[in-house]
């Protein structure tokens, strides 16, 4: 294929391929499988990798493609984005209503409700039809280019579609609202509390959180999603109503809200307003209210504004879903990862039609600087199904009574002492034995990338631990065949398939076995650098704080973890017994092999082993490996289908090599 049928070739996917996300993202209604999908992207980039002069920004290949940002540069907003006045009673909106028809002096409007987002507010620019910019509102005037960011959120289109005879404008400002949906929130939190991160309050939080990412990868990973509500500047083209706006933004691609309805008179606002309400956790994300704009817009440009409120829109909010109760006991939880979560134990009140009896207190400063006591007046915040959380005290209603709260020395499950981490606001059980933690430290230490014990999955490990044939990752070596025979749906094949997978396990390199002991802040990367800086296991346990800080890339919050880890008398005892029941360490000879001082990326599909399998094999041979893609590279391996990774090797000037290159010149002894 030459470039001019490649660059023909090229279009035609890139259409089809932005034609199949508006199906799923826009519209939720796919026409094609994922294997359909993912077979027309990996089309695409095959040629892209083929010819990467053609590969543009907007290519949907391209939608998590930048290296992470130092900074936000500031963008100008050509008409300034606005912030809406608010009604709180039906009396307000009548007010309102009153207002536009006397300055307009009609005697009916017509208006458009949509339903009011508690998202993040920004700017998407098109020029002819092509994504170019995305900005945050700011202050109305000025906000930030996040254009790399919004670019991984797929409901936008990276070019708007040009059909239905709907002319495309030469510019058009749209405005819109990132959000995160409830589910998508949860799982996020979720997340955020398995690797110790603080977890967000709320989705607006979470969402603003994430749209501001330095990295877009990390904004990629959240999961956001956009709809579209309002014209900035617009060249080209001229709309008469607002319906009329939003119809043009569905036709080009854009993502707009389906409860939007037009109403001609203030007996259709209430009524919708009303429905809206009712519906209100039925709907998967956060609304806060609706908002009420007059539909023509030579009404709005003769309405104005007054201050920075349009005279033409007003958000009409829901009522408040807080209640007072009373704090009548702190009770103290621990996660999987040993993080210790207050949570308030309430008086049961109804809020929204459902009862709380318990509310988040995040963490130990939270409570501090809210000044929660037991025995206080509070006041709860419910939204959706968001974990209720105490918004604030009501000092005034204090007796004398009230009792401060503190944070237990001992985890309240296990008995071991806790640490809180220099800088950390969540104090912690580092005891991998705590029965509030032991599964998830068994599946990380059977895990493919620690001991790799074949089999052991979530649901076996959890049969394991509640009948009591495992106490900790130990216990493991020390397993019969008979042991595993006796539990549900396990066969006397597949118990010995795991015995023979957990003996298979008994020798595996130092940074494996370092990885797989779950230390708080020690990835595979930091594993492989302490098995580098410390040639034996028990030299590793002894190590202080100044000896681990000496190791570059190792800062103050790793190097305390680790010796917080080591130091806990419970941990030394599982790891000398892990030892002494014939699990032998590959010390091995890391640092000083043939490719001592070399750095490998791999990407693609390798045919005769797996990712896995390589990079055990330079590491055997002394070289380094690594997931990210920068200077430091020496040598990316592409496999087949290789991604995007291959061709910011190639800007890099980093050394490409095939699995055959790989095979023939490098791990050959």
């Amino acid at each position: 294929m030459n470039r001019d049928a490649a660059h023909k070739k090229i279009e035609e996917l890139r259409q089809k391929i932005e034609y199949h996300n508006h199906r799923y993202y826009v519209l939720d209604d796919p026409v094609i499988s994922d294997g359909e999908y993912d077979a027309l992207m990996r089309e695409l980039q095959k040629l892209e990798n083929q010819y990467p002069g053609l590969i543009s920004p907007n290519s949907p290949t391209q939608r998590v493609g930048a290296l992470p940002l130092e900074s936000f540069n500031t963008v100008p907003h050509a008409i300034p984005m606005l912030s809406l006045a608010n009604a709180m009673t039906a009396e307000e909106v009548v007010d309102f209503d009153r207002r536009v028809k006397k300055l307009l002096n009609v005697g009916d409007v017509d208006y458009v409700m949509e339903v009011k987002i508690d998202g993040l507010a920004v700017e998407l620019i098109y020029i002819n039809g092509e994504f170019a910019l995305g900005s945050t509102r700011g202050d109305g005037f000025v906000g930030e280019d996040i254009t790399q960011n919004l670019r991984t959120i797929k409901a936008i289109p990276m070019r708007l579609i040009k059909a239905h005879g709907i002319p495309v404008p030469e510019r058009l400002e749209v405005r819109g609202e990132v959000y995160m949906g409830r589910k998508e929130f949860q799982a996020l939190n979720e997340r955020r509390e398995e690797t110790g991160e603080p977890l967000f309050a709320n989705p607006r939080n979470a969402a603003s959180g994430s749209i501001r990412q330095l990295d877009p990868k990390i904004t990629a990973g959240r999961k956001l999603n956009i709809f579209c509500y309002a014209p900035g500047q617009v060249s080209g083209i001229r709309f008469r109503t607002h319906m009329e706006f939003l119809d043009h933004l569905r036709q080009w691609g854009l993502r707009v809200n389906p409860h939007i309805k037009l109403c001609r008179n203030i007996d259709d606002i209430m009524a919708h307003y009303e429905n809206i309400r009712d519906r209100r956790d039925e709907i998967p994300y956060e609304i806060d209210g609706t908002v009420i704009k007059v539909n023509r817009l030579d009404f709005q440009e003769l309405l104005g504004t007054v201050s920075r409120s349009p005279r033409w829109a007003i958000a009409f909010k829901f009522e408040a879903r807080e209640e007072l109760t009373v704090v009548e006991d702190i009770e103290v939880s621990v996660g999987r990862t040993g993080a210790l979560t207050p949570v308030a134990i309430l008086r049961p009140v109804m809020i929204g039609g459902v009862e709380v009896s318990r509310a988040t207190l995040h963490n130990e400063d939270e409570i501090q600087r809210k000044d929660i006591m037991i025995g206080d007046t509070v006041m709860v915040s419910r939204a959706g199904d968001v974990i209720p959380e105490v918004v604030r005290v009501i000092r005034e209603r204090r007796r004398g009574h009230e009792k401060p709260f503190s944070m237990p020395a001992q985890c309240p499950v296990c008995g071991e002492d806790v640490v809180r981490p220099p800088g950390e606001a969540i104090r912690r059980c580092v005891n991998i034995n705590c029965p509030a933690q032991i599964k998830g430290s068994i599946e990380h230490f059977a895990s493919k990338r620690a001991m790799d014990i074949d089999g052991l999955g979530t649901k076996l490990v959890e049969q394991l631990v509640d009948k009591k044939v495992i106490r900790d990752v130990s216990d493991l070596y020390y397993l019969k065949k008979e042991d595993l025979v006796s539990l549900e749906r396990m066969a006397e094949k597949s118990a010995q398939n795991i015995i023979d997978a957990i003996d298979a396990s008994r020798r595996r390199p130092f940074g494996r076995f370092i990885y797989g002991l779950g230390i708080r802040h020690v990835g595979e990367h930091i594993a492989g650098l302490l098995a580098e800086r410390f040639g034996d296991i028990h030299v590793l346990t002894t190590a202080d704080t100044e000896t681990l800080l000496k190791i570059p890339e190792i800062g103050p919050e790793v190097a305390n973890s680790i010796v917080s880890f080591f130091r806990d008398g419970k941990n030394r005892e599982t790891i000398n017994r892990i030892l002494s029941v014939g699990v032998t360490i590959e010390y091995g000879t890391t640092g000083k092999g043939k490719l001592d001082g070399t750095l490998f990326l791999f990407t693609g599909t390798l045919k005769s082993m797996s990712r896995d399998d390589a990079r055990r094999k330079v590491e055997e041979l002394g070289g380094k490996t690594t997931n990210a893609i920068s200077r430091k590279v020496t040598h990316l391996v592409a496999g087949e289908e290789a991604g995007s990774k291959l061709d910011k090797a190639k800007k890099l000037g980093i050394k490409i090599i095939s699995e055959k290159d790989l095979l023939q010149t490098i791990l050959q002894e």
